[in-house]
């Protein structure tokens, strides 16, 4: 196929192409076949230097944190607690405080539910969240509600996969305690208007807590211009490792939520008699934390920050309009989730052909896709279909990658589909 790329994306095209060098993951060949790697809302491929950081800690500097006066453990620290200011002016946050090291979104949304929703939801009360979730923000939901015997609101959305903002409004009254949503879709590719979200929300007092684990590696993330009370994401979908996320909460709300564990780090003072907690944001982080793997988060700030992302969100967008336009023009393809705004992600469905076969006979070519659910489970319900395939791009991937996925749809349709 012959690929036409407009004369604006060249420059960020070439940009781009140079950046790959940086994944050496990226050189590995499955089956003979050069690797293309379209699983990347699942987790992103990590760049040499973050690999780099995980070695160099474990073989230099390898020691517990805060808890030791000998040099290493010093240093260990040191890199540790520089990572939290990383996270802050990555996020834009107003205090370094505000931000909490969990072991992913997941685990963040749990946090949240766990402390801030015990306290705070009671019975009769209602929390909001949409149809397009991930079930790591549907479960902890359902699980506070039924524990209170609260209930649990759902925005609507569109045949194109968008949220219905009238939907929204109209479930907001004055049993409504909480709202979570995400950000940008992982199983559609929508992002979400957020912001007017969070207004809408703020007008009525009630907390919101943003799901932004698929938005921190496309877009540029600031957590006091959304005005949101809590935001989650992932390190491993940010080109960092995985067993580590974050967890940002608004400096008076964390103060006046309880703990999430107990144990070591979070507290001041341990008796039989009485326990008193440690200062915001060590009270959330008990036990020894996972240090390497928030050493070399920071790292992939570092590297994040280091790049053009002007240039890469371009091309990605470039991408996602190439891929989209292409399996528009082949037979027996439905593309699921049609959205106005997209972040690269695209996800579509053969008609005739099961999404998981065609899932592998791709990965014999070399072509990572991912289907099924995508922990979306209610999502497929509304367009009443058992799964997708979706292909999720990064600014690695290229024109000629996806060529190459079109081709191999084609060809799987020949193979595999039944009339």
């Amino acid at each position: 196929m012959n690929t036409e790329v407009p004369i604006p994306a060249i420059q960020s095209q070439q940009y781009c192409a140079g950046l790959r060098a940086d994944f050496p993951i990226l050189n590995e060949k499955p089956y003979g076949k050069p690797l293309i790697y379209f699983d990347n809302a699942a987790t992103s491929q990590k760049p040499a230097i973050v690999i780099e950081a995980l070695q160099e800690y474990y073989a230099t500097y390898n020691a517990n944190i805060h808890r030791g006066v000998h040099f290493l453990s010093q240093k260990a620290s040191q890199a540790f607690d520089d990572v939290r200011v990383k996270v802050q002016e990555f996020i834009h946050a107003s205090s370094e405080r505000e931000i909490i090291f969990t072991r992913g979104t997941t685990e963040s949304v749990n946090l949240v539910a766990a402390t801030y929703g015990r306290k705070n939801i009671g019975a009769g009360d209602e929390i909001i969240v949409s149809a397009m979730e991930h079930h790591s923000n549907i479960v902890p939901w359902q699980l506070l509600c039924e524990e209170k015997g609260a209930k649990l609101r759902v925005i609507e959305m569109n045949d194109a996969g968008e949220l219905i903002i009238d939907s929204f409004k109209s479930l907001l009254n004055e049993k409504t305690k909480f709202v979570a949503i995400v950000h940008t879709s992982n199983s559609l590719g929508t992002i979400n208007p957020v912001k007017e979200i969070i207004a809408l929300a703020h007008e009525r007092n009630i907390p919101v807590l943003v799901d932004g684990a698929q938005a921190v590696a496309h877009s540029k993330i600031d957590v006091q211009d959304l005005d949101c009370d809590f935001f989650a994401f992932s390190g491993h979908k940010m080109f960092g490792p995985t067993g580590v996320g974050v967890l940002y909460g608004k400096l008076n709300l964390l103060e006046n939520m309880p703990p999430y564990q107990g144990g070591g780090e979070m507290i001041h003072s341990v008796s039989f008699e009485k326990t008193t907690f440690n200062e915001v944001p060590f009270k959330f982080e008990a036990g020894t934390p996972n240090i390497a793997d928030v050493i070399a988060l920071g790292t992939a700030i570092d590297y994040m920050n280091g790049i053009d992302l002007n240039s890469v969100a371009a091309f990605e967008q470039e991408l996602l309009a190439h891929a989209t336009e292409g399996l528009k023009k082949i037979p027996h393809v439905k593309l699921i989730g049609t959205a106005s705004k997209k972040s690269s992600v695209v996800s579509f469905v053969i008609e005739g052909v099961n999404a998981l076969d065609a899932g592998m006979y791709l990965d014999t070519l070399g072509i990572a896709v991912r289907t099924g659910l995508h922990c979306t489970e209610p999502v497929m319900q509304r367009f009443g279909i058992p799964g997708t395939i979706r292909a999720s791009f990064m600014f690695y991937n290229t024109f000629t990658e996806i060529d190459q996925l079109l081709d191999g749809v084609k060809k799987a349709i020949q193979l595999l589909r039944r009339d």
